[in-house]
C-alpha cells in the first residue's frame, strides 16, 4: 500500500494507552456501505449517509465515499467534471494511484499516494478532480476516499481555501504496543496533531494494524466517533463486535476507541486498514441538495440562482 508506510513502526513515537478503567466506546451502529456511481460514472461505496449512519449520527461528517480499490483497464478510468459546491468541505485522500485537481480560485494539484487535498466550499467555488492521462491511458490501481465536513451556520459563507497535505507531512505514530500505525492526517491524537487545518473540530486517521494487533486510542468524549473498515477484516470495541472491509461503525460514547485485527486476515497484504475519525457535532439544521450544504431550503435556491449566475467562479480558461 504506498499511502505512507515506513519500514519499521517501532522507531515511531507511540501513544499511550489509556488506562484499564477508561470507558470504551461501544458500537451503536454497524452497517455495510452500498454501492452507487458518482462523478462521471466511477463506483463508490457510502456507509453514510445511510439508513444505520445518518446525517445526525455523523455530524459534523456529511459523507464519506469509498473509491476502490479497483484496477481500471485502459481507458476506464473517470473522475467528477467541473462542478459547484457551497457550505461544506471536501477532503480528497488518495491512498494508491492519483487524481489531479483543479478550482476556480486558482487552487489544485496532483495528488497521489498518500496525499490528501482539502477543499473548504464555503461561499462557493467550482472545481474538477479527474485521473491523470496516464492513468486513464495505461490503467492501474486506485484506491482512496472521500469525506465531506460541514460547516456551521456562521462559517457557510467563509471564503473558499485550499489546502494541499503531501504525504510527508502527515503525523506517524505508532501504537503502545509498536504493532499498528497511525497516520494523523487531521486533529489531534493525544500529544500528536496532524497538518490538516479544519474550521470544524475534528479528527482522521488511517490507521494500519497488523494481523492479531490490538489497538487502544484515546478519544474526547465531546467528540462522536466513527471507523470504516478500508480493507481486511478484525474487530471493534471491547465487546468485540466483527467487521470487516466496506463496513462503517457508529460508537456510542466514552473515552477510548478498540480496534482489533484478525489473527487470519483474508486482505492480501494480511493487514486490516481502518479509518477512525470523529469531531464536535454542529448540532444545526441542514438542507442539502446535490453540491450544496445549508441550513435551510432558501440558501438552497439561492445556491442554485449564485451558481447559474457565476458567482462561484468561472472555469479558468486554460481548463476549458
Amino acid at each position: 500500500m504506498p499511502a505512507v508506510t515506513p519500514e519499521r513502526w517501532t522507531t515511531l513515537p507511540r501513544i499511550a494507552e489509556p488506562p484499564d478503567h477508561t470507558e470504551d466506546r461501544p458500537v451503536e451502529n454497524l452497517v455495510t456501505a452500498p454501492s452507487l456511481l458518482e462523478g462521471a460514472g466511477f463506483p463508490v461505496r457510502r456507509p453514510w449517509p445511510s439508513r444505520g449512519i445518518t446525517f445526525r449520527d455523523a455530524d459534523p461528517f456529511l459523507l464519506l465515499d469509498h473509491m476502490g480499490a479497483v484496477e481500471y483497464a485502459p481507458g476506464e478510468a473517470k473522475g467528477a467534471p467541473w462542478h459547484p459546491h457551497r457550505g461544506f468541505e471536501t477532503v480528497t485522500y488518495i491512498i494508491d494511484g492519483a487524481f489531479e485537481h483543479h478550482d476556480s480560485q486558482g487552487g489544485g494539484g496532483y495528488i497521489a499516494n498518500g496525499d490528501t487535498q482539502w477543499m473548504t466550499a464555503g461561499s462557493g467555488i467550482l472545481h474538477d478532480e479527474m485521473p491523470p492521462e496516464e492513468l486513464v491511458q495505461k490503467g492501474g490501481l486506485f484506491h482512496g476516499i472521500q469525506l465531506w465536513v460541514n460547516l456551521p451556520r456562521r462559517l457557510k459563507w467563509t471564503p473558499p481555501r485550499y489546502q494541499s497535505l503531501e504525504s510527508h507531512r502527515v503525523t506517524l505514530v505508532a501504537s503502545a504496543r509498536g504493532d499498528s500505525l497511525l497516520r494523523i492526517i487531521a486533529g489531534k491524537l493525544g500529544e500528536f496533531e496532524g497538518p490538516g487545518v479544519t474550521w470544524t473540530p475534528i479528527t482522521l486517521i488511517h490507521a494500519t494494524l497488523e494481523p492479531g494487533s490490538r489497538l487502544v486510542i484515546p478519544w474526547p468524549r465531546h467528540f462522536n466517533a466513527l471507523a470504516y473498515v478500508l480493507s481486511g477484516s478484525g474487530a471493534v470495541s471491547q465487546a468485540g463486535v466483527l467487521v470487516h472491509e466496506g463496513q462503517g461503525v457508529k460508537f456510542g460514547p466514552g473515552e477510548k476507541l478498540t480496534v482489533q485485527a484478525s489473527p487470519e486476515p483474508p486482505s492480501p497484504d494480511h493487514r486490516l486498514d481502518i479509518l477512525l475519525l470523529g469531531g464536535e457535532p454542529i448540532r444545526e439544521p441542514i438542507a442539502s441538495y446535490g453540491p450544496f450544504v445549508m441550513n435551510t431550503h432558501a440558501e438552497i435556491v439561492q445556491a442554485f440562482e449564485d451558481y447559474q449566475a457565476g458567482r462561484m467562479g468561472t472555469i479558468p480558461a486554460t481548463q476549458l
